[in-house]
């Protein structure tokens, strides 16, 4: 019979937790989707991170543009899931930093955004060490 791994004794669970967003980006729209999470994702995490809100945060592309359901991968790290608890203070830090003028231009940006692609998944994950 086969033995199940125990957690704890046979492999470790990280606190730090990593939010992955599959997207699928229409054929020629990449650079102009880059474009916008410029504008908007990488800005606004920059704040999230000078703020201490998140650890890092990065943009992964396929080299296989055209292959599957996935071509852009969108990663945010958090120390651990304190992190994504609702919190007033933290929101109005936040807000503070990012400030109106950017919460409108993102608003004006991400309208375009449902014509250049499509989320396929968002998966909130935790790292696993097998001793």
């Amino acid at each position: 019979a086969l033995a199940q791994l125990e957690p704890f004794t046979d492999y470790d669970t990280s606190k730090q937790l990593w939010n992955i967003t599959f997207i699928k980006v229409a054929p020629n729209m990449s650079d102009d989707y880059l474009e916008g999470l410029k504008e908007t994702w990488v800005a606004s995490n920059k704040a999230a991170m000078e703020l201490g809100q998140i650890e890092s945060f990065s943009i992964f592309r396929s080299q296989l543009e055209s292959s599957g359901d996935v071509n852009l991968f969108l990663v945010t790290k958090f120390a651990d899931s304190s992190q994504l608890e609702p919190n007033k203070e933290e929101y109005a830090k936040f807000m503070k930093a990012w400030g109106e003028a950017n919460e409108d231009r993102t608003r004006e940006i991400t309208k375009n955004y449902p014509s250049m692609r499509e989320i396929t998944g968002e998966y909130l994950v935790r790292e696993l060490t097998i001793k």
